[in-house]
């Protein structure tokens, strides 16, 4: 779910810096040197001990931070489509904008956007494990790896717990760069024999 409305946001977002350029394209860089230069997981922390944290909440906060991954991306991708000969002539039929965006340079973006899913995806696991290790996640007794991992270290005469959510995590973040990876090539032109 976050990863989905992150891709959302951050697709958006980077489609308007590169297809409009110029002031558009630079504010929006500025905004988000500013906004990725704020430490998440100590705002995470401090907003934890103000509001009772859940589920929803957590989700909301980690998505006003994991969208801005996917900017540079699509920004790189949409900078190069829009001065392509199919765009131009798109333009010169008097297309809308936004109608040029979305049926002629979004879908050359989506192999950039797709490769780069699984590792937003990751990273997204990572942030909520770590938090819910620290005890600043879901609430208590909830199921998480971050849970499993602190009762792990909590009852340290029981190595399975801990060495169980350990393995969990590493094998799931591991799968998901093989698939990143598996993606990419997919999807690669260059990569295709």
């Amino acid at each position: 779910c976050l990863t989905i409305f992150s891709s959302i946001l951050g697709v958006a977002f980077g489609a308007l810096q590169g297809y409009y350029g110029g002031w558009v394209d630079l504010g929006g860089q500025r905004f988000i040197e500013v906004w990725s230069g704020l430490p998440v997981l100590f705002l995470l922390i401090i907003l934890s001990s103000f509001v009772e944290p859940n589920f929803w909440w957590l989700l909301g906060i980690m998505l006003l931070f994991s969208w801005m991954g996917l900017v540079g991306v699509v920004r790189a991708e949409f900078l190069r489509g829009r001065n392509l000969e199919y765009v131009r002539a798109a333009q010169a039929l008097g297309l809308s904008n936004a109608t040029i965006m979305r049926r002629h340079i979004l879908p050359n973006a989506m192999v950039a956007t797709l490769t780069f899913l699984p590792f937003l995806l990751n990273s997204s696991i990572t942030t909520l494990t770590s938090l819910d290790f620290l005890g600043f996640g879901l609430p208590v007794g909830s199921p998480s790896l971050g849970e499993l991992l602190a009762q792990g270290k909590a009852n340290i005469h029981a190595p399975w717990l801990g060495l169980s959510g350990f393995f969990v995590l590493a094998l799931m973040l591991s799968l998901l760069v093989f698939i990143g990876e598996g993606v990419r090539d997919a999807f690669d032109p260059r990569h295709r024999s």
